[in-house]
């Protein structure tokens, strides 16, 4: 599965630099070691290809269930570190096999928007915040433009375009003890998705548009002070 993995990485590499205007800002930021969650922006099938490429730690992905059709489809996308996730509810087994990745100091990576968006930022969904808190990983966010036009997976291979992958500054979710409110955990969600918009030109913002001041989003300040 490791050799599946970095041959897919290494052949990615060679496919953005020979067809594509590629460029990574940021990598310095990327924590050697310890348990990560990578939070990024979603929007195209192939970003999970860019960011193995991106991103220089083995990842993990939680992907749509739907994606894991047929023998040899599933048994490349394990292989490749991905498992599959009910989005239409609790899926017990993804999240214990997200908690088990990182408890090993893996490196798991979460699109909160939950789908690929058509270049604008959607509203994040909780499912990233209730993960880190639940396992306490350092979070990493980037952002992602120059994909959306690459909506066919076959795409990785002929990935044309200015792509960029802007890799942020690591931080961490505040600690909170008991039960959190869904209220909370919107707050924090969108504390998440407004350090990805941070990293994104103004018009790949989205709803988070007007969420920053300075670069840090305003819901950072709001969270601190319940």
């Amino acid at each position: 599965m490791a050799k599946f993995y970095s041959t897919c990485r290494y052949l990615q590499g060679i496919t953005l630099k020979l067809f594509s205007n590629y460029q990574v800002v940021g990598q310095e930021n990327i924590p050697p070691m310890g348990p990560l969650i990578v939070v990024s922006n979603h929007l195209s099938y192939i970003d999970p290809s860019v960011l193995s490429h991106a991103v220089k730690r083995r990842l993990n992905f939680l992907a749509k269930r739907s994606l894991f059709i047929g023998f040899p489809v599933s048994q490349m996308l394990y292989a490749y570190g991905a498992h599959p996730l009910n989005r239409q509810g609790s899926d017990i087994a993804a999240v214990r096999w997200a908690k088990d990745k990182l408890s090993r100091d893996g490196t798991l990576v979460i699109f909160p928007e939950g789908t690929r968006s058509n270049g604008e930022l959607l509203r994040g969904k909780q499912g990233a915040a209730r993960i880190i808190q639940m396992t306490g990983s350092t979070i990493l966010p980037v952002g992602i433009t120059g994909t959306q036009h690459l909506q066919s997976l076959l795409r990785a291979v002929n990935p044309t375009g200015n792509i960029k992958v802007t890799i942020g500054p690591p931080f961490s979710l505040p600690t909170i003890e008991g039960k959190i409110s869904p209220d909370v955990m919107q707050s924090m969600t969108d504390m998440i998705m407004g350090r990805i918009a941070s990293l994104l030109p103004n018009e790949y913002r989205g709803v988070y548009r007007d969420n920053s001041i300075d670069g840090q989003p305003q819901i950072e300040q709001q969270i601190c002070a319940e």
